[in-house]
């Protein structure tokens, strides 16, 4: 059978043996440790170099709950991954993919797998249209897995296999060797990041935003006000970071910990601050060092603040609390706060480098130095450079107001420039100072 070929992930150090996965069953169980947390509802595509199969760079988008848009997604996919791979210099030789979604009410496992077959298919003939072939394709749905790719019902039957116990296959081995750990599942990462429902809680949040636009947005429409606000923002947040930091973390009710410390005027205060790019950009220096750990405390906390018409405004912080992640090692939770940002503004410039950058495997260390560039300049004495400013448009009344704010940042131009240099480079990682 054609499929079932052998496939490498490198674990720990470079002078380590890679783990060899043999089937689509050691292929399902590696998923988790692929990714850094277990996919719902999700597509994956993992790029194959080489002859013997070694992981490359690896995209996760949701299903679309419309069929109808499967084949643009796949379309779309297939060419990010190809085209991501050729950037960092070296096309896939193959594609495995897998398509995880829990059964619907009434659905079983089978049904899902039969449902999303169109899919599948889809995802096949879009990456052989860039002639990279697609060694596999799996279901996973409700603890079983079943191959769209091999028709041998003896190894791959039409009512699935079950999945290994959690921790007993030999990718789970391997990882806990190499310190590799998974997460939980990609909706409670998400969870964590997601606006309040409290119904008081939510009312209480909204007023005080509704309060802190009200006050907030006039001010900044007078000459000269704006880095007046900018600046009170980020003192704000600096306190409230060491706030956080005093108090140790750990354990189910750490993020509750958090949410209390914070009052709900003091988080609208901040979060409007942080609409205008040029303050959100200086926040992002807090991103290596004492300041990583409590500034992704307070992103992860804001984000969960954006409740009702202001859940557009959480993009900042999760932007933010994905670049913190990124920057300290933590792919995994940089991925799910990137993607969750770019699903409320798909056009948001500094989550689309950000999440580009850090699906291709590039190194951090080049935006790092940026920043930290960007910080001594401003020490410097002498004029500061005012070119980054754009005159401020007029708010729109209605709904939440918005802090008027220029498309594009430095920081959005450094971290293209970062990414440019870093594949050109060849993509490597180097040491994270973030760590």
């Amino acid at each position: 059978m054609n499929t079932h070929r052998d496939h490498h992930e490198p674990t720990g150090s470079a002078a380590e043996q890679p783990i060899t996965l043999r089937s689509p069953g050691e292929l399902a169980d590696a998923l988790p440790y692929l990714l850094g947390f277990h996919p719902s509802d999700s597509v994956v595509m993992v790029a194959l170099h080489g002859e013997r199969g070694r992981f490359g760079g690896r995209l996760r988008l949701g299903i679309p709950r419309s069929p109808a848009e499967w084949p643009p997604v796949a379309d779309q996919l297939a060419e990010c991954l190809i085209e991501g791979s050729e950037r960092r210099g070296s096309r896939p030789d193959a594609i495995v993919a897998f398509l995880c979604q829990d059964p619907g009410a009434g659905e079983t496992g089978r049904q899902v797998m039969e449902r999303l077959r169109p899919l599948a298919q889809r995802l096949r003939t879009a990456c052989g249209s860039l002639d990279v072939p697609v060694h596999e394709v799996l279901c996973i749905s409700d603890g079983r897995f079943w191959s769209y790719c091999c028709p041998d019902p003896r190894c791959c039957p039409p009512e699935g296999t079950g999945l290994a116990l959690p921790g007993t296959s030999v990718m789970a081995a391997a990882a806990a060797y190499a310190g590799v750990q998974v997460r939980g599942s990609l909706r409670e990462m998400e969870a964590r990041l997601a606006p309040w429902t409290d119904p008081a809680a939510v009312a209480a949040q909204e007023r005080a935003l509704d309060h802190a636009g009200a006050s907030l947005v006039p001010r900044i429409l007078i000459e000269g006000s704006r880095e007046k606000v900018g600046a009170e923002t980020l003192t704000l947040a600096r306190s409230l970071m060491e706030r956080l930091g005093e108090t140790p973390t750990g354990g189910t009710r750490a993020d509750t910990e958090d949410d209390r410390l914070i009052t709900d005027d003091e988080a609208a205060a901040v979060l409007l601050g942080l609409q205008d790019r040029v303050t959100r950009d200086r926040a992002a220096e807090w991103m290596e060092g004492p300041d990583a750990a409590p500034a992704l405390r307070l992103w992860r906390a804001l984000s969960r603040r954006c409740v009702g018409p202001y859940a557009e405004h959480a993009t900042a912080p999760l932007t933010l609390a994905g670049w913190v992640a990124w920057s300290t090692g933590d792919d995994p939770g940089a991925r799910v706060a990137l993607g969750l940002a770019l699903r409320l503004d798909p056009r948001y410039v500094f989550a689309q480098l950000l999440h580009q950058a850090c699906n291709e495997g590039l190194d951090p260390e080049t935006l790092r130095r940026c920043l930290r560039e960007e910080r001594v300049a401003r020490a410097l004495p002498g004029p500061r450079a005012t070119s980054r400013r754009t005159k401020p448009r007029a708010a729109r009344p209605p709904g939440p107001r918005r802090v008027p704010e220029p498309k594009r940042s430095r920081l959005d131009a450094g971290a293209a420039r970062g990414r440019d240099v870093a594949v050109r480079r060849g993509g490597q990682r180097g040491t994270r100072s973030g760590r």
